[in-house]
């Protein structure tokens, strides 16, 4: 499977509603993910979920996000062409009073090479 490297400035941010449906991408994601936006929206976030990531780590984020507290933790994403890439992630919940809902905001950026690394070996003894 091929690595994309984010670049230093890649910022990747993605709008979810309450369960988890894309409502927004921006174009770093699209770009690092390998979808055009049309693509994206409408669709469950975890179209880019790897295979690799713990179902620990997705509970412990939604049960924070849910009680209303901000989440930040490393993530392994699949792109579309089956690749993958890492991101450090915070995940902000949000009203949007347009909608009149409870949304998600998702802000990625590149995590360090040792972070990656110390995520790899907590998450092999996560389930």
């Amino acid at each position: 499977m091929k690595e994309y490297v984010l670049k230093n400035d890649d910022f990747l941010v993605s709008q979810t509603d309450s369960k988890g449906i894309i409502l927004f991408a921006n174009d770093d994601f699209c770009k690092v993910a390998g979808y055009p936006l049309e693509e994206l929206v409408g669709k469950p976030h975890n179209v880019v979920r790897h295979r690799d990531m713990p179902k620990a780590a997705f509970k412990d984020l939604w049960e924070n996000v849910k009680s209303g507290k901000v989440w930040s933790g490393y993530v392994k994403n699949m792109t579309k062409d089956g690749g993958f890439y890492w991101v450090y992630a915070t995940v902000y919940p949000m009203y949007d009073a347009i909608r009149k809902e409870q949304t998600y905001l998702s802000c990625r950026r590149k995590p360090s090479t040792q972070e990656i690394q110390e995520a790899e070996m907590l998450y092999k003894t996560l389930k």
